[in-house]
């Protein structure tokens, strides 16, 4: 075993800015594992490319003896597990890749890395890790209050939640079944550079930006807890190294807004730093749309248990995440355009 990490779903999202964090800021050996789907995007890690620290092997998590063959090779001290199909509405249309990915391609991690784990010498036994990556929608939906944390009970409501929730279970069963060493996290709705272009904010920022119309579902009101896409790695990276075996983590930041203020938001700032070539605001190509059905009303987490056992602490606050997150949209369009031709 050496110091590599595996990371699956590298050149999605939030893989991806973990991939380029573990490399150039902590300088750490890193094999992305990514079947490169519509989402996946090798442009989102050119900085990377050509690091001796990188490689990168397109792969199926689902495929169990490449699976297999990538622990046998390369022999990691832990596996970030970020691969999943994460679109709500894609997974209401089509809900079958989504327990194909998430949940059946889960189980094959698991089952490659009980195999690889239980061949190692109990030193190194014992410093492996698994970490589990999910999200706060496996908890269904909170009322005007509360919050979730790690002991909410699990209700998911969409096929997107649901198969996130069973990965959850099938983590938590491996490591009290087999003693595999997990960690899992739970974490809120993550936005920055490089986010896929079907998601609220950037959806918010292309609209506006061609002069389309801006589409909001319902009446706007839908709550979310924002959490900016670094400050989530930070707390994957102290989870993994700090973390209790067994335990999960909630990463939230308390930046609770409704779809409507993050759609307002994001016009008032293109209104002050890329005004309209009409002169009119932003804010008048707003239009409501049909809302998404099963539609969650609120999500917010309580992250005092990451906070207080491993010292962990969002550095952006949102509006200045926002604001770098609209900047970054508008000085890389060729990003935009190269992702944006997979759809």
């Amino acid at each position: 075993m050496n110091n590599t990490i595996l990371v699956t779903g590298g050149a999605g999202f939030i893989g991806s800015a973990l991939v380029r964090h573990l490399v150039l800021d902590k300088g750490v050996s890193v094999v992305n594992i990514d079947k490169l789907t519509y989402a996946g995007s090798q442009l989102s890690l050119a900085s990377v490319a050509s690091n001796s620290l990188y490689q990168f092997s397109q792969t199926d998590i689902c495929n169990s003896a490449a699976v297999k063959k990538l622990f046998s090779e390369h022999k990691p001290r832990a596996i970030m597990h970020l691969a999943a199909e994460s679109h709500v509405d894609r997974s209401i249309a089509g809900p079958a890749v989504f327990v194909e990915t998430n949940i059946v391609g889960t189980f094959t991690l698991l089952e490659a890395a009980r195999e690889y784990w239980n061949d190692l010498d109990s030193s190194h036994k014992n410093k492996f890790r698994f970490l589990h990556v999910s999200t706060d929608e496996v908890f269904g939906e909170l009322s005007d209050t509360g919050f979730f944390t790690e002991e909410t009970p699990y209700q998911p409501n969409s096929p997107y939640s649901a198969s996130k929730a069973a990965s959850d279970h099938l983590v938590r069963a491996w490591h009290h079944t087999y003693g595999l060493p997990t960690l899992m996290t739970n974490c809120s709705n993550n936005y920055g550079p490089f986010q896929f272009p079907e998601k609220l904010i950037p959806v918010v920022i292309l609209n506006a930006l061609k002069g389309n119309k801006i589409p909001v579902y319902g009446k706007g009101n839908n709550i979310r807890d924002w959490l900016f896409v670094d400050d989530h790695v930070s707390a994957l990276c102290l989870a993994l190294e700090k973390g209790r075996v067994g335990e999960t983590y909630a990463v939230g930041t308390r930046n609770e807004r409704t779809t409507l203020q993050i759609t307002n938001a994001i016009c008032t700032i293109l209104d002050k730093i890329c005004p309209s070539k009409n002169g009119e605001s932003y804010h008048k190509q707003i239009a409501f749309v049909t809302d998404r059905a099963g539609h969650d009303f609120r999500y917010a987490i309580d992250p005092t248990k990451i906070t207080t056992e491993l010292g962990w602490k969002a550095a952006e606050s949102f509006e200045s995440g926002l604001e770098k997150t609209v900047q970054w949209y508008l000085d890389n369009t060729a990003w935009i355009e190269g992702v944006s031709s997979k759809k």
